[in-house]
Order: C-alpha cells, then structure tokens, then sequence
C-alpha cells in the first residue's frame, strides 16, 4: 500500500494587513517605514539621545529597531536620493510614511501578488478618499 505524501499544513493570518513582511510567493515584500518623516511629522514616539558626541534616535514603539545617528540622517536627506526607508520590525503606526517593497518584483507571476490584503494600508488610515463635485440644480 503507497502512503501519499501529506501537504505541510500553511496557517493564513487573519489579518494579513497586520503582518510586516510576506514570504507567500517568490515576490518577497517588507513593509518599510521613512526615518525622516518621522521627525518631520513630529511623531510623539520619536526619541532622541547623545552618546560618544553623536545624537542618535528611534522609535519608543519600536516600529524600527535601528538607532540612527541624526547629522547622518540629515546630511543624507539634504541629497536628492534622501536617506531612504528601513525594515518595520512591528505593525506601523498610523502616523508612520510606510510602504510595501518587494525584493524580487520580476518573480511575480500571472496572476499577481497572492496576498493582496498585506499592502493595505495601517488601520487609522482611510483606505479610500473620496472627492465630492457639487453640481448645481437647475
């Protein structure tokens, strides 16, 4: 008697919006989150500190896990690549400048990205705008 061979069992998150990388295709996604928007915002989650005579800072939330020396972060923003993004580490903020990229874009295939639902965007944001055009009544 042949034993077929049992699929390894894969859990679906409920909510996929939530997660902060997807490894479900060959396309691998990171959510990633912008440093200096962060302080251009002036998100109350920021912190900064000195140490060696550097100023570094980060998130109290720790949406990013690095600490970035700030005249660093600076020099690099005043050129016209800027500084760039950095990996989350947890769900982003509804506050964060956050976007979805992918490593490998040219793996996709036919049918697209198989987890749609992982580029919504953080729950506090609308997901939609709307644009009213009054018309006039005649």
């Amino acid at each position: 008697m042949e034993s077929s061979p049992i699929a390894p069992e894969i859990s679906l998150p409920l909510r996929p919006q939530d997660e902060v990388e997807c490894r479900r295709c060959r396309v691998h996604c990171d959510k990633v989150v912008y440093p200096a928007a962060c302080i251009d915002r002036g998100c109350p989650f920021s912190y900064a500190y000195e140490e060696f005579g550097r100023t570094y800072i980060g998130c109290m939330q720790k949406v990013y896990a690095v600490e970035i020396d700030l005249d660093l972060l600076r020099q690099a923003e005043a050129t016209r690549a800027g500084f760039g993004a950095v990996r989350t580490r947890r769900q982003p903020l509804p506050m964060c400048r956050v976007e979805v990229e992918q490593t490998y874009g040219h793996r996709s295939g036919d049918l697209g990205c198989v987890n749609p639902e992982f580029s919504e965007l953080p729950v506090g944001r609308p997901t939609f705008r709307v644009i009213a055009e009054p018309g006039t009544t005649d």
